[in-house]
């Protein structure tokens, strides 16, 4: 009877545990839920498992989700190998609403550092927010509305309106767009002047002149003109510029961070 008894707990119990085996542990393709949505994670290479991760909290393209980001090799490729964890956020119905200042992504957004934080040891005063085309307007208006938080924005090919007004800002910025982007397209300004797309932030951040740095590449088709403005009183900003398409330039986010981590700059 007793043995009778065991075996009748054993198979009762067997298949709300699972069989034994215990689920997955969310990385990479396999998302972390977060109420009715998810993420999705991707911790850097040879990590020791306590040095607290610098972030890098990275928004989609349209019709994208994390899973792409996370295999990414321009975007998961750089983090990777510089001690970065990524983070990397699914848009609901593969978009995001960044439109106006009182969308549910950035409140989505926040909760998704304040997960990782339970799951991670991460560096506050290194937490970087990044995006392409959708995404990047979406980092933008993220920056918008909690940049206080935020170390540094990585921008990709799209804004926000440059007439926006915005209650906060990140300490530092860096966008990169294209002369001939037709999808996000570049916000030339007034006589052509190039140093529209970050106007926004020129005003916010309480910027003068900008220094124009000349030309720099990372590889042969990677050809970029900078501008620098450092007198910011709530920070720095650069602006790189290319006379290509709409694409994330290989290199370019790892350059980034190599250039905010104080690392030797190297590709990828």
């Amino acid at each position: 009877m007793r043995l009778a008894f065991l075996l009748a707990l054993l198979l009762c119990a067997g298949p709300a545990a699972g069989n034994g085996v215990p689920p997955e542990r969310c990385h990479a393709e396999i998302p972390c839920p977060l109420g009715e949505r998810s993420y999705h994670v991707k911790e850097p290479d040879n990590w020791d498992g306590v040095t607290p991760l610098p972030v890098l909290l990275h928004f989609h393209g349209w019709q994208r989700q994390g899973t792409l980001i996370v295999k990414h090799a321009r975007i998961s490729g750089a983090t990777r190998r510089r001690g970065v964890l990524l983070l990397a956020p699914n848009g609901a119905r593969r978009t995001w609403n960044f439109w106006t200042a009182g969308t549910e992504d950035v409140t989505f957004a926040a909760a998704v550092l304040e997960d990782a934080a339970k799951r991670y040891p991460i560096d506050r005063d290194r937490i970087y927010v990044s995006g392409y085309s959708y995404g990047s307007a979406m980092a933008w208006r993220f920056a918008c509305q909690r940049g206080a938080g935020v170390a540094a924005l990585l921008a990709v090919s799209g804004t926000l309106d440059q007439t926006e007004d915005c209650p906060e800002a990140p300490r530092e910025v860096r966008h990169v767009h294209g002369t001939s982007d037709t999808v996000m397209d570049f916000p030339f300004g007034p006589g052509g002047d190039r140093t529209r797309p970050v106007a926004l932030w020129r005003r916010e951040m309480g910027c003068g002149a900008g220094e124009a740095q000349g030309a720099w590449r990372i590889t042969e088709h990677d050809f970029f003109r900078r501008t620098v403005w450092e007198g910011c009183a709530g920070g720095r900003m650069v602006l790189d510029v290319h006379a290509r398409g709409h694409f994330i330039p290989r290199g370019w986010i790892a350059r980034q961070l190599d250039e905010l981590l104080g690392r030797p700059p190297s590709y990828p």
